[in-house]
């Protein structure tokens, strides 16, 4: 069974996380997404396997999120949609396994998908 961790190197709970999966064992698929960013069907995909509302995945501190015109009551498809536009928008880390994704904050939280 893959794993694939949506991974920014210059974060450090990103790199965290990584390290522990590392550290676990796993080997996983390392996907810069702000080089290869998701598109908007990937990330519903990613936010139904969360279990979270896109509120809660979304950086709400980028200054990315307010010159897009986002709030805190935005609706998800257009979240969706600019987090596919701008994915500094996107919480990292993300790790996807066995159908199911947790983010990685804390970086502990990702152990729970191999379980």
């Amino acid at each position: 069974m893959s794993t694939v961790i949506w991974h920014n190197p210059r974060c450090s709970k990103s790199r965290q996380t990584l390290a522990l999966l590392e550290a676990q064992g796993v080997t996983p698929e390392v996907r810069r997404y702000l080089d290869a960013p998701p598109t908007v069907a990937e990330l519903a995909t990613v936010l139904d396997q969360l279990g979270i509302e896109a509120t809660a995945w979304v950086r709400s501190k980028e200054a990315a999120f307010k010159d897009a015109g986002l709030t805190g009551v935005t609706d998800r498809d257009t979240l969706l949609a600019a987090m596919a536009a701008e994915p500094k928008l996107i919480e990292r880390p993300v790790v996807i396994h066995g159908g199911k994704a947790a983010l990685g904050r804390p970086p502990e939280a990702v152990l729970a998908l191999f379980s």
